[in-house]
Order: C-alpha cells, then sequence, then structure tokens
C-alpha cells in the first residue's frame, strides 16, 4: 500500500470542523488523525445513503461534501448504497411505519445515484459499495447474533420510537433492526469515521458500539447539520417544495438561490461552498458595513454553488440572466419570438391575452394597473391602450417578472 504524506492534524481538523455540528469524541479523531499521519495509511471514512428517491438536493451534499473535504486530505472515501436498508426504511423522524420499497424502485433509484454523486467525489478515488453484499448473505443466525448485541431499553430510548410509544402509534419489529442492520455496514467496512445528518445521531452511535462488540476500535462520528429550505425556516425537502434540485438547470438552481432570505445565505456559504470560515466573516462585515450590497454577496452565492453542479460559464450566464432579467428588469438574451400578422389596432389587454402572457382580460387589466406590462422597457398605466398591428415591425414586451416576448408584426 502506498502511504500518503498527510498535512499537520490541527490543519487537517479545522478543515474538517468547518461546518461540522458534532464530532463524537473530537479527542478521537485527533488521535487517528495523528496515527494516519505517522503511518501514512489514510482512515477509512463513510457515508451510507439509501437510494429511497431518484434524485439529490442541495441538503443531500451537505454530508457528501464533508466526505470529499477528507477524500482532498488524503484519507479513502467510502459512499455505501443502502439498498439492502433501503427495502427496510430508515424510521429517523418519522412518526409511523415506513412502506419498504422493492428492490425494483431501490435498483432504478440507486443507478442514477451515482452520476450525481460524482459532481461531488472524485470518481477515481472514491470506494463505492452496496450494503446487501453483507446484509443480503444474512442468516437467521446471524441476525439474531447481531440482536443479542443490543438492549431494547436503549433502542427505545430514541425519541422517534418513545414519541411513538406515548402517542400508541406502531413500531414494527423490522424498525428496531434497522439501526442494527446498518450498524453491520460500519463492522464489515471496518470504518474509522462515520458521516451523517444531525438527525441520524442516534443510528451513528448504535454503529459505533455495535463495532466495538463485535472487537473493532469503535469509528468517530461527525454531524452535520440540517440544511434549512428556501423559505428560512423547515428542513430543504422535495415534499416541502422548499429545494434545489442538483440536476435542475444552472438558470433555476440561480434563480431559486436568489430567493432565500438573506441571513440565510451565511448558512448556505458555509455547508455548500469552500470558503473558509474568515473569509465568509469578512464577506458578512462588508455587507453589514454597507460596503456589499446584499444581493451581490447573494448572487456570489449563487454562482459558486451553480458551478459546482454545472461549470464557471454556465454559473457566469446564470448570474447575467439573473442580472438583466431581474435587477435590471431587461429581457433575457433569448426572450422567446412571437409573429403575428398584421391588422387592425389592438387592445394591449386582447394581445396579452392571445399571446398566453396572461389567463384573461380581468387578469391583463389587473396586471398593467400594477405597473407589471411594458412595452420596450416602456411601463404602460392605461389598461385601455391600443396597440398598433398596421404596420410591420417588432417589439419586446414585459408581463410581470419574469414573462418577455418579443412580437414581431410581419
Amino acid at each position: 500500500m502506498t502511504k500518503t504524506n498527510f498535512r499537520p492534524v490541527a490543519e487537517q481538523l479545522a478543515h474538517i470542523k468547518k461546518g461540522a455540528a458534532e464530532i463524537i469524541p473530537e479527542e478521537q479523531l485527533a488521535s487517528d488523525l495523528e496515527r494516519s499521519r505517522k503511518t501514512g495509511t489514510p482512515l477509512r471514512v463513510y457515508l451510507g445513503v439509501d437510494p429511497t428517491a431518484p434524485d439529490l438536493h442541495l441538503g443531500h451534499t451537505v454530508v457528501l461534501r464533508k466526505l470529499k473535504h477528507f477524500q482532498d486530505l488524503g484519507h479513502t472515501a467510502v459512499f455505501l448504497i443502502g439498498d439492502f436498508s433501503a427495502m427496510i426504511g430508515d424510521p429517523t423522524g418519522v412518526s409511523e411505519t415506513r412502506p419498504p420499497l422493492t428492490r425494483e424502485q431501490v435498483d432504478a433509484n440507486a443507478r442514477t445515484y451515482l452520476d450525481q454523486v460524482f459532481k461531488i467525489l472524485d470518481r477515481e478515488k472514491t470506494e463505492v459499495r452496496y450494503n446487501s453484499e453483507w446484509l443480503g448473505g444474512m442468516t437467521a443466525t446471524d441476525v439474531v447474533h447481531l440482536a443479542s448485541h443490543y438492549r431494547l431499553a436503549r433502542m427505545l430510548e430514541r425519541e422517534d420510537f418513545r414519541s411513538r410509544l406515548e402517542n400508541s402509534q406502531p413500531i414494527s419489529v423490522h424498525e428496531l433492526l434497522y439501526p442494527l442492520l446498518t450498524a453491520f455496514d460500519a463492522v464489515s467496512l471496518k470504518s474509522d469515521v462515520e458521516l451523517g445528518a444531525t438527525e441520524q445521531k442516534f443510528n451513528l452511535l448504535v454503529h459505533r458500539e455495535i463495532q466495538r462488540e463485535y472487537g473493532l476500535p469503535g469509528q468517530a462520528v461527525l454531524t452535520m447539520p440540517i440544511l434549512v429550505g428556501l423559505d428560512g425556516s423547515r428542513k430543504m425537502s422535495k415534499s416541502l417544495g422548499n429545494y434545489v434540485g442538483i440536476t435542475e438547470p444552472p438558470q433555476e438552481m440561480f434563480g431559486k438561490l436568489m430567493s432565500i432570505p438573506d441571513n440565510l445565505m451565511w448558512n448556505y456559504y458555509e455547508l455548500l461552498t469552500e470558503r473558509t470560515e474568515k473569509e465568509i466573516a469578512d464577506l458578512r462585515t462588508a455587507v453589514a458595513s454597507g460596503q456589499v450590497h446584499p444581493m451581490d454577496a447573494k448572487m456570489k452565492l449563487g454562482e459558486e454553488v451553480v458551478e459546482v453542479f454545472h461549470d464557471a460559464e454556465a454559473a457566469e450566464k446564470a448570474a447575467g440572466h439573473f442580472q438583466r432579467v431581474f435587477r435590471d428588469r431587461q429581457a433575457p438574451a433569448e426572450a422567446p419570438v412571437r409573429t403575428i400578422l398584421r391588422g387592425p389596432a389592438r387592445k394591449l389587454t386582447a394581445l396579452l391575452v392571445e399571446l398566453n402572457l396572461v389567463p384573461s382580460k380581468s387578469e391583463a387589466e389587473r396586471l398593467i394597473k400594477q405597473g407589471g406590462v411594458e412595452i420596450d422597457s416602456e411601463r404602460v398605466d392605461d389598461f385601455r391602450k391600443d396597440i398598433d398591428l398596421t404596420r410591420s415591425g417588432e417589439f419586446l414586451l414585459r408581463a410581470g417578472k419574469k414573462k418577455f416576448l418579443r412580437v414581431v408584426v410581419e
């Protein structure tokens, strides 16, 4: 095995701790890093993800980025696809028994994961494993032996389970097995560090304890905060509609990021970019003092995030589009074109409906009264205005904040 030259432990720890919620225990991780540095042997650091849905969003990438930090420091990054455990269903954070997924559903989701994951991780340096490798072949004896290493009372201390018991909600036995079976992942991988979200802390600590029961030292655990969604209050989630998907087009990603509350962008800078804590603090001070406009800081955030999942050119174009359309209220460079035939003058309200810019004449009238309609960047205030269509030519029509149309009369 080729030995690796590692950076000093203090430097590694500073990089690893950026954005982290908790390291359990931190002194063990520091000791393991020191041992790794002296021997030149990388630590085995893993993240397990159940493919319960086909697409990832920015919330999923918070922990992935931390795995990338370890990878960049020279350690072995193990990305574990929980193809077996996904068929059980992680009870974390749910108030009722989760219906298990079928093998077909899991396989379909797993196929899409790796292409998305390798937008962050280095494909050539990542060890990819599937927990069906060891869990799929377990016998009833193996499962009983595994279950004998953990007490039921300890399992029921878990907040999710305790709450459901108190509210007379059912708990299925397979849910109790979930943290034990995923603990066997840690045993099989012989991991030194496991990463997860703060809501998974109970499971991660079970994994550490079961490793010890099987004669291993017991891994360190690092948890990352939950990313707040675009609404600024709840966990990012597809079901809540407050998410940014990592496969979304650049302009869509950028536009969504611009919608977050100003005070949330510092959390996004910390969890979604490679900026150091000092760089983030300096930018925050500049915004607070008025040296930098909050929107400029947010646009820089958007560019940096989009660049990760697309490229620098796409990020720059997305920022330019946003600047033109939303800040300068100019038409996008690729404004759609609609051709209409010459004819008699037509009411603006009727034309807006004909061009599918509004659903009805009453909505067109309301939008005009609110100052939301422009012709060639000039606001129209009179909803009774006639548009001359007797001569050939073209004009730019804006309806609302986002709808632009280049109208060609011929």
